[in-house]
């Protein structure tokens, strides 16, 4: 039966619409795809020429936040350390921040740092927002993290120079480790560098835990992203502060919830060398009461270049008596106590930041005062403590651990308050014994508050540590004691300007800046001076223009050269600081052979009375009577 006419009209419109519609869809897509491929290839290939500048929290947009997926199956074949050791076979990261920066790529030898060499960036060449970057990262870390964050999280560190290192054997039944790692508002990409270089170059049996004390970080990559991030890793810890409480509080919580039988500190802008665990464990494991240092490379601040330090060159710690920590070579008499450049060596102090010590030996020694404040005097108190009750203290050089050292902090604390003083002088009056007095000078003799201290002398007595004499005499010999010195005080000009002293710097990296003039201000400091053993005021002689020379103050190294000059200081009996003449009108004092009589140049050590002249080795004998001295010096003929 036909049907009418309208209705066979109808369907086969249907008939004709219903494939039209589907064949323009098909064209559509397919259309749409084409050009989303093409939108990709070029995306990949302007990424290829112009590299994108890493998306980093507190630079511009929001963080992306990816979606957890099925993890991934683990690669089969497995990394051995240098004992044949299992290390970690961590799997890739699902969630991470910003998923296309270059910081998660892994195994390009072509990636900038890569085998730990330098990123340099020439600023000139960086767009106007590149810029404010740059800008920024120095400006919240006191480090370049516009170079960090171009450089792989996983990336690979210098060969091991010292080969007899790859050599060496250690116990097969090496105890645990519970690494801790404190940290404030750390750069992102620095702080992830430090956890995977624990992570991936730590045997897995070695590394109980990895805890990453917050010290109350308020940057928000340090919140959710980076809890999500460690989430992925069962090792990973992560213990929050209530408040700001510095460095040393942070290091013991994070103690307190440790279940390593070591205790391994790191800061937290560190990169571990493998092999860099087992040097440390081993000598713990030969006896508990050993702490032990690794051997502290530098990564460069500007460019992240990781600069190994061969055995040979190792150093050791020592201090002033300012109580401020420095680094020496190694004595004569310890270099004569090992037959090869990789043994352990003794160091009277360590710097304090990358150490493994027995956590039930911590514990005994009392770990840190617990009256000390935010950062700062901890090192000292410690390794005085470790060296004096029984303990020995060394630096390991087939261990090392790259560090980013700073030209400043980049963090504020509350104001008011000289914390690394209080530190101090809390240190001073229990471990010092009577040699607190050399510090005391230092700082006019104001303590000011330092809180109750009756518990620490009590520990003391307890452990039965020996005397601070003693550290000096056996451990320490090498370090200047101010009483042995000639004369002491600060240096004034006694001629026509009686205003004028010799004035440095003396903070930890400004020690051998060159000498100024200022004005006498009679609080000690900058403007004590010990005429003895201890430093020589040098200057440089390796050009015409060396009269022009600032000059500085060196430890004397009694090999002549640059300190040795023909006008001297002359002191009594002794020879020292040798250098020509202070010229009235320059800012630095400056070696000179002009007339030694002029007003200027007439120096001496007020505390002491015992008052010195500038002259040549040719002036007459009666010369400083005329001139009228309270001390008339013995001037050779």
């Amino acid at each position: 039966m036909l049907l009418p006419a309208r209705k066979r009209s109808l369907l086969f419109k249907l008939l004709v619409l219903v494939p039209a519609v589907w064949i323009c869809t098909l064209i559509y897509f397919a259309v749409t795809d084409r050009r989303s491929n093409a939108i990709l290839d070029n995306q990949a290939e302007f990424a290829k020429r112009h590299p994108r500048v890493p998306v980093v929290e507190g630079f511009g947009p929001p963080i992306n936040i990816a979606d957890k997926d099925k993890p991934q199956e683990p690669k089969s074949d497995e990394k051995k350390g240098e004992q044949g050791d299992e290390l970690p076979n961590l799997r890739k990261p699902i969630f991470v921040v910003n998923a296309s920066d270059p910081i998660y790529k892994s195994g390009d030898p072509n990636q900038e740092g890569e085998k730990g060499k330098a990123v340099n960036i020439d600023k000139n060449k960086l767009t106007p927002e590149q810029k404010k970057l740059y800008d920024l990262g120095f400006q919240n870390n006191a480090f370049n993290q516009y170079a960090s964050d171009l450089i792989s999280i996983h990336r690979t560190l210098p060969e091991v120079i010292d080969k007899e290192c790859l050599t060496e054997k250690y116990h097969d039944d090496l105890p645990d480790t519970s690494v801790v790692v404190c940290f404030h508002n750390e750069a992102w990409s620095v702080l992830l560098r430090t956890v995977h270089s624990v992570l991936e170059r730590t045997p897995d049996k070695l590394l109980n835990e990895l805890i990453l004390v917050d010290d109350f970080s308020d940057m928000p990559h340090t919140k959710e992203p980076l809890a999500r991030y460690m989430a992925q890793f069962p090792k990973v810890k992560i213990l929050r502060m209530e408040k700001r409480e510095g460095l040393i509080r942070a290091r013991l919580r994070g103690a307190a919830i440790a279940k390593g039988k070591v205790l391994t500190y790191l800061d937290s802008h560190c990169e571990c060398m493998e092999g860099w665990i087992e040097p440390l464990l081993d000598r713990i494991k030969r006896d508990p009461t050993t702490v032990v240092c690794p051997v502290i490379d530098v990564i460069d601040d500007q460019t992240f270049e990781y600069h190994y330090s061969k055995a040979y060159f190792t150093n050791v710690g020592g201090f002033d008596w300012g109580l401020q920590f420095n680094w020496h070579a190694i004595p004569e008499r310890d270099r004569k106590l090992r037959s090869r450049a990789i043994d352990p060596v003794r160091s009277p102090t360590m710097a304090g930041g990358l150490f493994s010590i027995d956590r039930a030996y911590f514990e005994k020694l009392g770990t840190y005062d617990p009256g000390f404040d935010i950062w700062g005097g901890e090192n000292l108190e410690l390794s005085f403590k470790i060296w004096m009750c029984g303990g020995t203290l060394e630096i390991v050089p087939c261990s090392h651990v790259g560090h980013v050292f700073r030209k400043r902090s980049p963090y504020k604390w509350r104001s008011g308050v000289n914390v690394l003083k209080r530190n101090s002088v809390r240190l001073a009056e229990v471990w010092l014994d009577d040699y607190k007095k050399y510090y005391y000078e230092r700082i006019n003799n104001q303590l000011g508050e330092i809180g109750d201290i009756s518990e620490r002398k009590k520990l003391r007595e307890r452990l039965g540590c020996k005397s601070f004499k003693w550290y000096l005499d056996n451990i320490f010999p090498e370090l200047f004691v101010p009483g042995e010195s000639i004369a002491k005080g600060e240096v004034r000009n006694l001629g026509a300007n009686a205003d004028r002293c010799l004035d440095c710097a003396v903070g930890r990296h400004e020690k051998e800046k060159p000498v100024g003039l200022y004005g006498c201000h009679g609080q000690g400091g900058n403007q004590l001076r010990n005429q003895g053993a201890a430093y020589c005021l040098d200057a440089e002689t390796d050009s015409e223009s060396s009269s022009e020379k600032p000059i500085t103050p060196y430890p004397c190294h009694e090999q002549g050269g640059n300190q040795k000059c023909p006008l001297r200081i002359y002191v009594g009996q002794r020879w020292r600081w040798p250098f020509r003449g202070l010229e009235k009108h320059a800012a630095r004092p400056r070696r000179s052979s002009r007339n030694l009589l002029h007003g200027w140049k007439l120096w001496g050590f007020l505390d002491s009375k015992l008052v010195f002249l500038l002259v040549s080795i040719k002036c007459d004998e009666q010369l400083s009577r005329k001139l009228g001295f309270a001390t008339a010096a013995t001037i050779p003929s």
